[in-house]
């Protein structure tokens, strides 16, 4: 365990993940549901847990209910020992009533966490992403380059590196350029075809954060990548931290090295979910040496009574009855009646879908019934006037509203059943 006075972790959780609509319509994007059980706030938390680092403060905003519930469920640490904790915290508006402006800003507002706890060393991480990553090997590289600043960079190709926020290097790793998604990215040292991409996650000497931030609020910044950092270029010690060369234990040798996806998109959303799928998946979700956690479902098992289950994750409560299911994510209690077939899809907890219904390349939020004879993901302009539908054709059915009537009349909200137990309902 790393010394409670070592290593801070201020988590930025508040995305409004306004591209992931209609899936954040009621939740920030850190907790939209990921995979057969997790949701996109559990990789981070996990991946600063499994690097034993126990001192966590979750900076939320946008709709974060969900989030909230879900952590207070689901992340509960020990309090027995001293300065192992992960806490919720939302806006204190100590600088005025304002939310938080920017990243840089959000941490600027919880100074006074920082200075409680008087860490060497802050880690300021994202919470959108999909990835592994053991954080201790980035923290001993901040120590080896004696680095004030510690940026994690992902490898991408030059051709796709407009997209990014790109950061400019030496050959050691010192940083002498940021570049927000710029025409000609420049290339990594010793690498012509890769860019480095910033990850969205720092190592601060605490010191350095503190007088870094006092001088950005003076000057009006409030982002990191934007402002900030790029002012500390030249007269600090700045480092890019290579993701690709950090090692996780009970990888795969076919699972992608340095797998990390941005999933901000319904498009990325989608496809991050067809990696974990198949023999030899591109993110393998089962790592007993690496897991990724969250809440444990209290539930009966999964029932498959006949059909066909091709390439599938099924997660426990759900019930599937004579029907096709082929490259599909079912999370917790989805229940798929005869005759059903659904296809590259990823259906959500709680959901009916009823006999004969038909699905293709469809996302089905929570709560929702597919009525009898349903058909969605089989023509684009019909699905358009009933749903969203995403630039790459996924269609997408926003979560049914509890106790009224939700936006279309072909599902409905599940009601009810007093012959459930409380926490399937």
């Amino acid at each position: 365990m790393i010394g409670q006075r070592e290593v801070l972790a201020m988590v930025l959780a508040g995305g409004e993940g306004s591209r992931l609509q209609p899936l954040t319509a009621g939740r920030s994007k850190p907790a939209v549901p990921f995979s057969g059980g997790t949701r996109i706030v559990d990789y981070v938390l996990s991946n600063l847990i499994n690097s034993r680092m126990y001192a966590i403060y979750l900076l939320v905003q946008y709709k974060s209910q969900s989030l909230i519930e879900h952590v207070h469920t689901s992340w509960s640490l020990s309090p027995v020992i001293p300065g192992q904790f992960i806490t919720i915290v939302p806006p204190q508006m100590r600088e005025g009533p304002t939310w938080f402006q920017g990243t840089a800003d959000a941490i600027y507002q919880n100074l006074n966490l920082i200075e409680q706890h008087n860490p060497e060393v802050v880690a300021i991480f994202g919470a959108d992403h999909v990835y592994r990553m053991d954080v201790r090997q980035m923290l001993a590289f901040h120590r080896e380059r004696r680095a004030d600043v510690t940026v994690a960079a992902l490898p991408v190709p030059v051709e796709r590196a407009s997209a990014f926020g790109i950061i400019g290097t030496e050959r050691d790793g010192r940083i002498r350029e940021f570049l927000e998604k710029p025409e000609h990215p420049p290339a990594m040292p010793g690498r012509s075809g890769h860019a480095y991409a910033s990850m969205g996650n720092y190592l601060f000497d605490a010191e350095v954060l503190k007088v870094a931030l006092e001088e950005a609020r003076e000057q009006g910044g409030t982002d990191f990548g934007r402002h900030m950092l790029p002012r500390l270029v030249g007269t600090r010690r700045l480092y890019a931290y290579d993701f690709a060369t950090n090692t996780v234990p009970g990888v795969k040798p076919y699972e992608e090295a340095g797998y990390w996806r941005d999933v901000g998109s319904l498009d990325a959303y989608f496809e991050a979910h067809q990696d974990l799928l198949g023999t030899e998946p591109r993110f393998d979700a089962f790592n007993p040496y690496w897991p990724i956690q969250s809440g444990s479902y209290v539930g009966p098992v999964a029932r498959i009574l006949g059909g066909t289950i091709d390439n599938s994750m099924i997660a426990s409560g759900s019930r599937i009855e004579s029907a096709v299911v082929r490259n599909t994510v079912l999370r917790y209690d989805v229940r798929i009646d005869p005759g059903a077939v659904v296809e590259d899809c990823v259906i959500m907890d709680h959901v009916h879908v009823k006999r004969g219904a038909r699905l293709r390349r469809v996302i089905v939020d929570r709560y929702n019934t597919i009525e009898e004879g349903e058909r969605i993901g089989y023509d684009t302009s019909a699905d358009a006037r009933r749903f969203t539908v995403s630039p790459g054709g996924i269609v997408v059915v926003p979560r049914a509203q509890s106790g009224g009537v939700p936006f279309s009349p072909v599902f409905a909200p599940r009601t009810a059943d007093p012959t459930r137990p409380a926490l399937l309902q």
